[in-house]
């Protein structure tokens, strides 16, 4: 298999007549890291995957693979593969012929070229399916077959659009496992479009969160869930509550922020001019129902909504101000307290649980010159 590349975009911008649909992006990604460009529909992810893959033209900026810039070539020049949400399998071909397909254009003969399809096969356990074609085939087989005619050339890079967008919930568990095992042992640079902020957890390296065509933030998965760059990050993560004001008093370690209805907050982090607006978060998991310990960390809510989820409780209140606030009780502690909607509660969190959080405009540009490769026990923090 061909070494691995490192992916550097350089002031990337995509417009599409009067629309910038990307604007002026700037990632490294590391070669051999599984990256995972996350986001809304509409943010530009498959925009910039098309671009890196060479299917889309570069408006603006460079893209280099390697040491090679890579911004003028055709897609099959570039070292890259692409595996398109569709699958995109020939209906009238088996499957040796479906994933030989490249190799036949490229002019390599036919007994050269089949015998490395069944190589990929084998590699993907489908080997005894060679002589069926996509219709016999189950919807994970399908994009076990797609993904072994993208390997077939050797990718320093292979590009995923949405890979397990039309598979149901049960079996995107297991081919995302499949995903994650395939790249550690081919050792190459996938990078991987998906709107699912559990999909981008559970398998990238570098999770990349993009919004209306710029990146929010860009680092490991704990880091993203941990320390959100920005509010949209803490919102779209889902897993921290966001609170919205104008700061109140500065001191050495963060800020207090108040808001509109006269709640104040306080929280730790950079350094927020008195009078300007100012966001702050804190983890789901980590508010509780008691008091406060201190002023400002917590408030008295009323419970709007509960949805019991099994093994925990997620309890929506209102209250200080805040429209939506949400804590995440285990189901033990939730049938314990015996909260029920219109209840007023007292919420609380500690002080290390909330922190300051920055905007899009007053970030570095995404390099990332190396990240650790983990085990994968650190994504699910």
């Amino acid at each position: 298999m061909t070494k691995a590349a490192e992916i550097d975009i350089i002031s990337v911008s995509k417009i599409y007549g009067r629309v910038t649909a990307v604007h002026g992006i700037s990632l490294k990604i590391p070669a051999g890291t599984y990256c995972c460009l996350l986001g809304p529909s509409g943010c530009g992810k498959t925009s910039t995957l098309r671009m890196i893959a060479g299917h889309e033209d570069i408006s603006s900026g460079d893209i280099r693979l390697g040491h090679r810039v890579v911004t003028d070539l055709p897609p099959a020049k570039r070292g890259t593969a692409m595996m398109f949400q569709s699958y995109a399998l020939f209906p009238h071909l088996d499957l040796v012929d479906n994933v030989a397909f490249s190799l036949k254009m490229k002019g390599v003969a036919k007994e050269e070229r089949r015998a490395k399809a069944l190589d990929m096969l084998r590699l993907m356990q489908l080997e005894a399916y060679g002589a069926r074609r996509p219709a016999q085939l189950s919807g994970g087989q399908q994009q076990r077959v797609a993904l072994a005619r993208a390997l077939i050339t050797d990718p320093e890079a292979l590009l995923l659009d949405e890979p397990l967008s039309a598979l149901d919930p049960f079996l995107k568990v297991l081919m995302r496992a499949e995903l994650k095992k395939l790249q550690r042992s081919l050792g190459i640079t996938f990078v991987h479009v998906t709107h699912s902020q559990e999909e981008a957890m559970a398998l990238a390296d570098l999770v990349v969160v993009m919004n209306e065509g710029r990146i929010e933030q860009a680092a490991p998965p704990r880091t993203v869930f941990e320390r959100p760059a920005t509010a949209f990050v803490a919102r779209f993560m889902g897993d921290h509550n966001v609170i919205s004001g104008r700061a109140s008093v500065q001191d050495g370690d963060g800020v207090t922020i108040e808001v509109p209805e006269g709640g104040r907050f306080s929280a730790s982090g950079k350094a927020i001019a008195i009078g300007e607006p100012a966001d702050i978060a804190i983890r789901t998991d980590r508010v509780r129902i008691a008091e406060p310990t201190a002023p400002g960390l917590g408030f008295t809510g009323v419970v709007a909504n509960i949805e019991y989820l099994g093994s925990s409780a997620k309890i929506v209140c209102a209250g200080a101000g805040i429209a939506s606030f949400t804590t995440l009780l285990s189901d033990a502690e939730f049938f314990a307290k015996g909260v029920k909607v219109g209840d007023a509660v007292p919420l609380s969190w500690d002080a290390r649980d909330a922190i300051v959080l920055g905007s899009p405009d007053d970030k570095a540009p995404h390099m990332i010159p190396h990240i650790n490769r983990p085990t994968h026990v650190e994504t699910t923090a």
